[in-house]
């Protein structure tokens, strides 16, 4: 057994996340930003909470620790969606760069919840770089997948290699459609989800022709997320461990196909924590570290 980061499947063993109440704090709050943050309509507190609690619980099958990131008074409700503001390393947090302008301050209070939990800081992503936690997956411990995106630009890109090239990780970039355009959530995890050593969730329409390749290559099985699914976040399937999965409710034929390729399947109903504000499972967890059986 390997303890790692360099992981999207493993066993999942410590991940930070955070609560509707310290993100979205309550309905005023709610009510003034939910329109310039692009929620497709204002979450209800009440729902939200119930929603989360449930979501948690299905965390705690895994009997991860879980870390919880503190209410900030300087960044938005879209910090319930943590793992984007930064990477998980064996080397150490690497802080992110938002893409998205009203979630710049979020890194920064990352950086404390990390250190007051006493984890080392590898780097930062500097402007005019930007990075995105969920434009990163790692394919295996030292394979790390990367879409450059409106969220994940080039120069990011450049100092992220530049932290993991001489620890031996290699970059592998891909290339996203302008799809809907700057101003939606499309990262590379919208369209890609490994969940086993061997698998992986995957959207193929958006899904550029040599990466899909490259994946078949490595040997990768692709579930595929049907045309109908997509919008309810059929490919944002969080791994708590290999072919043991999280998902949000509401996309039976993906959820089908995963349980016909021997996953268990747990799901939640995430209409205000999840589909409102575009953010599945994975989108909900910073995962720090997952146990890999060699």
């Amino acid at each position: 057994m390997k303890l790692t980061c360099h992981s999207e499947y493993g066993e999942l063993r410590s991940v930070f996340i955070k609560r509707p109440r310290e993100a979205m704090v309550d309905e005023q709050r709610i009510a003034n930003t939910w329109e310039q943050l692009n929620f497709l309509a204002p979450p209800n507190i009440t729902t939200a909470i119930s929603e989360y609690d449930a979501f948690e619980g299905l965390l705690r099958i895994s009997n991860a620790e879980i870390r919880y990131l503190p209410f900030n008074n300087n960044v938005t409700m879209d910090s319930m969606y943590c793992r984007d503001a930064s990477l998980a390393t064996d080397f150490g947090m690497i802080l992110c760069n938002m893409g998205k302008q009203a979630r710049k301050p979020e890194p920064d209070a990352c950086r404390s919840a990390f250190e007051t939990a006493g984890i080392t800081i590898l780097g930062s992503i500097n402007a005019p770089g930007t990075l995105e936690g969920g434009d990163m997956a790692w394919l295996d411990t030292t394979t790390l997948a990367v879409g450059h995106t409106y969220r994940t630009n080039a120069d990011g890109i450049r100092q992220l290699r530049a932290l993991l090239d001489p620890r031996g990780v290699e970059t592998v970039v891909v290339q996203l459609p302008h799809y809907k355009g700057k101003n939606d959530v499309f990262h590379l995890m919208s369209i890609l989800s490994p969940i086993d050593r061997d698998l992986a969730v995957v959207y193929s329409p958006l899904m550029p022709i040599p990466f899909r390749e490259y994946l078949i290559a490595r040997g990768m099985g692709l579930i595929e997320v049907p045309d109908s699914e997509f919008d309810s976040m059929g490919c944002n399937v969080l791994a708590i461990g290999p072919r043991e999965v999280v998902v949000v409710d509401g996309s039976p034929i993906t959820r089908s196909r995963l349980i016909q390729a021997g996953c268990t399947v747990y799901a939640y109903a995430g209409g205000d924590i999840s589909v409102k504000g575009g953010g599945g499972p994975t989108c909900l967890t910073r995962p720090v570290l997952r146990a890999l059986q060699y």
